[in-house]
């Protein structure tokens, strides 16, 4: 009762945003039909997250953190594991597909390990090292090839997406944890020659961009283009039927665009219920927002570092996603946390919940 009572809040608003994901799966179902029995799937999923929920509650914390180092080695097999035997599904082999079951999607759990993982080894580095630029240097030697291995073979696969979710919330926690800011300057500085290199090539290479990144890297660096251009069917789409919803919503529209159950699900729930529709869901994710940063201002040591890891993954996919369907920023393939359709997604983002219902719970429990 007192787990219960301490997450009461963050409860209440999963369970709202998890009725939101229900009716827009609803709608979706009759926008796109590809895939079948979607509500009965996703149910299925959420059952298996609030189980799952329940088992992390079980098992101490420090315990997870401790054996995490198990986890990162397994997940990094499987990726290869996938790499080298997984099925071609749509161009790209990052699904294992299980019989009556559907896919599981390891890169989307590989984000759970990196972060709690890599929070542990900046906590034992400080320990046992003053802050100076060398030892930053040292601590980032360490978090780069910790990082480096799932992200090229999540490349390989190609899954660009999930690389992209690797490294957001890392910077989150690397900005937290206070290094000397010359290393900031560093980083922007290789980010802008990487981004520039590959714009470079895209534009006056495109042989050896195919055959350094492959074709369906160059599709997402077209996908930007377009977006720039602002064209795209799906984008036009998805602009279309959000517009259509007017102030209330126009339940009856169907208009048509791949992806609606899990790219779009944000421009199906607008159609349906409008730009209030729209202002009550932004308002419900941004309560819940605020929820996970209250939690991560309470937390201590390497429970912060987690918190905020997670809290920044599920802010920038927030982002993300709502801002492709309107047209602020390219369409990059990334869903929305706990609304989309997809079991990996649904099940990985519970397990992030599980972590911090637990943390928060000590918290709680030492307050009181």
């Amino acid at each position: 009762m007192k787990y219960i009572k301490a997450n009461l809040k963050l409860i209440l608003l999963l369970i709202i945003i998890l009725n939101i994901s229900f009716i827009s799966l609803y709608k979706a179902d009759i926008i796109n039909t590809s895939v079948s029995n979607i509500l009965i799937k996703q149910s299925i999923w959420i059952i298996i997250g609030i189980i799952l929920i329940f088992f992390i509650y079980s098992i101490e914390i420090d315990f997870i953190i401790k054996n995490i180092h198990i986890l990162y080695i397994i997940f990094n097999i499987l990726l290869l594991i996938l790499l080298i035997f997984g099925k071609n599904i749509n161009n790209a082999k990052c699904w294992f597909k299980i019989p009556g079951i559907g896919t599981i999607q390891p890169s989307e759990f590989m984000k759970v390990i990196l972060i709690i993982y890599i929070s542990k080894i900046i906590i034992n580095f400080r320990k046992n090292h003053k802050k100076s630029f060398y030892n930053d240097f040292l601590l980032f030697i360490r978090i780069f090839i910790i990082l480096i291995i799932p992200s090229i073979l999540t490349f390989l696969e190609p899954d660009t997406g999930a690389v992209l979710m690797y490294i957001i919330p890392i910077i989150f926690i690397l900005f937290i944890n206070g290094f000397d800011k010359k290393w900031y300057l560093i980083f922007f500085i290789i980010i802008f020659i990487i981004l520039g290199s590959i714009f470079y090539l895209y534009y006056f290479n495109n042989e050896l961009f195919l055959k350094m990144l492959g074709n369906s890297f160059y599709l997402r660096i077209e996908r930007i283009i377009n977006w720039v251009n602002n064209n795209g069917l799906q984008l036009n789409n998805s602009i279309i039927s959000i517009g259509s919803g007017g102030i209330i919503g126009n339940i009856n529209n169907e208009i048509y665009f791949p992806e609606a159950h899990t790219d779009f699900i944000f421009s199906v729930f607008s159609s349906s219920f409008g730009f209030i529709g729209s202002l009550f869901l932004i308002s419900i994710i941004t309560l819940f927002d605020i929820e996970l940063i209250n939690i991560s201002i309470k937390s201590k040591r390497i429970y912060k570092y987690i918190i905020i890891g997670f809290t920044g993954l599920i802010i920038f996919q927030q982002i993300q996603n709502i801002s492709m369907t309107i047209g602020i920023l390219p369409i990059m393939g990334i869903t929305l946390p706990f609304i989309s359709y997809g079991g990996s997604s649904l099940i990985n983002y519970m397990i992030i919940i599980g972590i911090i219902f637990n943390i928060n719970y000590y918290n709680y429990k030492y307050k009181n």
